[in-house]
């Protein structure tokens, strides 16, 4: 278990060889902007540095090898594992070096936001933000201005395709996450369908997580909580590595929480009972090594039925359960042609509402159901060429298979806005990452990445009008590292998103307007003549590292860069209802009645910029991100896109490794926001800031190792806001707490 005190620079040789980023924590806290003394500075500084650049794309077995290698516990440069990204590419690559915006967020910083939910980890990152309140069970990702199904989220590879209108995409405890990482921008031409605005990727445990060299049994448990909804929560983890070629990992969650208590006053009436659970085994016998998991999240919550917004007095009981499993295989003889991997799964998520009042659509004591199951294959291959001695490429290829198969029920029979239907979606993919040493004479190093890949896609539903249709979705990156603390990148990629079945296949009743004498009904109306959306975007930007920048052991990073995405066929809903004595007369039967059709309705225009910069010494580290995002509607003129305010996380971490302690300071600024033609929507500037406390005693010496205590408060002031496109506001002062204890023998 990587401990706290390997918070040390990396020394320049393994940054040059790897395009690391070192930092107090691996993967680290990163993010930019122009605003920071140190880094205001920096270019002028680096421009000191010399030599040929060494970016490299990081091979499985090199990121073994470092793996192995022990942490060294001094208070020198410290060897230690570069920020490596396996989600932008398939393949392990340095961020750094990679032309594009990706983000890994690792253990050690997971532990120091003491996180509830999955969206509490990703609050640092540039351009990403969640919509639809505080409430777990309410809140949605959205990148670079897209949300729904334009963001891929994957788990362990798996793809987690639930989509409602009214409820969350994240059904996993964040206390069984190893990593989370974040691929900003389209990401169509590997993953197909959705990618718009990127992939989250969200990375469970392993019983080597967990183990000491050298060790073969241990167990783990925490026990902490939160104030801002009277949590609680406790955990336990089971792992072996009983023979070399084995490794078994069992591990169990459950957490309790009320009503949110919002910035500023007031509460959100809220109730969850989770259980969370992970059962992952892994076997190598020589060049084959076989995985099987099984990852299951329940939460028993009592809350309005549609849990983004305040709610009303349409309470339900609200099971949701989410059921991943799956065996993944991969075969990597010593051979340079084949490293074959293969991943099957199968995803379950069933949410049940048993309504407690008549409020809603329907009457008390009825139950709701919407159910979606994923079956999934993915084969791939990687081949490494060597065409020339300064020129490497890796091919990646394979073909993807996924199908979703959506059922709503009720007591009437189907369930209003959730259509059964199903969907098939196959692809096939091609990518090469090359290399190129000092190229036509020119100094340093070339990194390019082109890349496409074939989808074809199928829905159809029990109404008729099946529909398919197919997409060729190509992309190229460029990284250019002319010195070796200088990187220049650019991509261009597009991307697409196929019509769901709930776009394509909407009944029922949406909504119904009680008004006395009558009742105005609002209803689903189906279009299967939906076409997919489509992005095309350009990014550009450059990056700056360098190790013993001001002194011996310090090191700084930065990387920024601009986006454009021009979007086509934009699937937006569209509710059309008179207004009644304005539009209508209520008095005549029907005549106010209304619809909502999901359309195909403009074309838009989204850019922006994102900052991510650190500043790291073996006694602190600092790190800032900045971003910004705008959107234009090319038909309307108006508005476009989920968008959000420009916003600066400022992150302080301190390392007093005499008494093991690491505390902190983030504070978290949003401007203004009124990018948008809707006046309600228009929202204050705020200012949060947090503080956290990390005491880790280290050393076998002390019988304390394994023990680590996480504190902290978000929104010290108690600051009243609210997000964007949200109908609460967020949760107030929260004082937080994590005690856990990790034994191995």
């Amino acid at each position: 278990m990587l401990g706290w005190k390997a918070l040390m620079p990396l020394p320049k040789e393994h940054c040059a060889t790897t395009g690391a980023t070192p930092g107090a924590i691996t993967g680290a806290i990163t993010g930019a902007t122009a605003l920071s003394g140190v880094l205001m500075g920096l270019c002028l500084v680096l421009a000191a540095g010399s030599g040929a650049a060494q970016a490299q794309i990081i091979t499985p077995a090199e990121q073994e090898e470092d793996a192995s290698a022990p942490t060294v516990q001094t208070l020198g440069p410290a060897i230690q594992l570069p920020t490596v990204s396996v989600t932008a590419t398939t393949n392990p690559i340095s961020t750094f070096d990679y032309p594009g915006s990706v983000t890994v967020v690792d253990q050690e910083e997971i532990i120091r936001k003491i996180p509830s939910t999955p969206a509490d980890i990703l609050n640092d990152v540039p351009n990403v933000t969640f919509v639809g309140g505080p409430r777990r069970t309410g809140e949605v990702p959205v990148i670079r201005g897209f949300s729904g199904q334009d963001v891929i989220v994957l788990l362990d590879g798996t793809r987690q395709n639930f989509i409602s209108g009214h409820d969350g995409r994240f059904f996993v405890d964040p206390q069984l996450l190893e990593t989370v990482e974040v691929v900003r921008g389209a990401n169509s031409a590997l993953y197909g369908t959705g990618g718009l605005g990127g992939v989250v990727e969200l990375r469970t445990k392993s019983a080597s997580d967990f183990l000491a060299p050298g060790d073969q049994y241990g167990f783990a448990t925490s026990f902490g909580g939160q104030s801002g909804n009277d949590e609680l929560s406790t955990s336990l983890s089971l792992f072996a590595q009983p023979i070399e070629q084995l490794d078994v990992l069992g591990s169990f969650v459950y957490r309790n929480s009320g009503d949110i208590a919002l910035g500023g006053g007031g509460t959100l009436s809220s109730d969850d009972d989770i259980i969370s659970g992970l059962v992952k085994a892994g076997y190598t016998e020589g060049a084959h090594y076989v995985e099987a998991s099984w990852q299951r999240f329940h939460d028993s919550a009592t809350e309005p039925n549609n849990g983004q917004g305040e709610g009303g007095d349409d309470l339900v009981d609200k099971d949701i359960t989410a059921q991943t499993s799956q065996v993944y295989y991969n075969f990597a003889p010593d051979s340079p042609w084949i490293d074959f991997e293969a991943r099957a799964y199968y995803v379950n998520s069933l949410v049940d509402e048993l309504r407690l009042d008549a409020a809603g659509l329907g009457p008390s004591g009825e139950t709701v159901t919407r159910k979606l199951d994923t079956i999934g294959l993915r084969l791939q291959n990687d081949s490494v060429v060597t065409p020339l001695e300064n020129v490497g490429v890796v091919f990646t290829y394979g073909l993807e298979y996924f199908n979703d198969q959506q059922d709503g029920a009720s007591a009437s029979g189907d369930r209003a806005g959730v259509p059964d239907a199903t969907q098939n979606n196959l692809g096939v993919f091609i990518q090469a990452e090359m290399t190129l040493t000092e190229p036509f004479g020119l100094p340093g190093e070339f990194l390019i990445i082109p890349g496409g890949r074939f989808d074809y896609f199928g829905s159809s539903s029990d109404l008729g009008n099946d529909q398919t249709d197919s997409r060729f979705s190509p992309k190229i990156g460029v990284s250019y590292s002319p010195l070796d603390w200088l990187l220049l990148y650019g991509s261009y990629a597009e991307a697409f998103s196929a019509p769901n079945i709930n776009d394509l296949y909407l009944t029922g009743i949406h909504f119904e307007i009680p008004l006395g004498f009558t009742t105005i009904v609002n209803r689903f109306v189906p279009n299967p003549d939906l076409k997919p959306q489509t992005a095309r975007t350009f990014e550009a930007g450059l990056g700056l590292q360098q190790d013993s920048l001001f002194f011996d052991g310090d090191y700084a990073e930065f990387k920024g860069g601009y986006f454009r995405t021009v979007a086509d066929n934009l699937i937006s809903l569209d509710v059309n209802q008179p207004a009644p004595f304005v539009d209508c007369n209520p008095f005549i039967p029907g005549n106010c009645n209304g619809t909502t059709t999901v359309e195909n309705v403009s074309r838009a225009r989204l850019q922006g910029a994102e900052l991510e910069a650190v500043y790291d010494t073996p006694w602190v580290r600092t790190a800032v991100a900045w971003s910004t995002i705008d959107g234009k509607d090319l038909d309307s003129g108006e508005a476009a896109g989920t968008l959000q305010p420009n916003r600066v996380v400022f992150n302080l971490l301190g390392k007093i490794e005499r008494a093991d302690l690491y505390p902190g300071y983030r504070m978290t600024h949003a401007a203004r926001f009124d990018k948008t033609d809707d006046p309600t929507e228009f929202r204050d500037p705020y200012t949060l800031h947090d503080l956290y406390l990390i005491w880790a005693p280290q050393g076998p010496e002390t019988v304390l190792d394994g023990l680590q205590v996480a504190l902290g408060v978000d929104n010290i002031t108690d600051k009243e806001y609210s997000t964007v496109f949200t109908g609460a506001n967020e949760m107030g002062r929260n004082f937080k707490a994590l005690v856990s204890y990790n034994l191995s023998f």
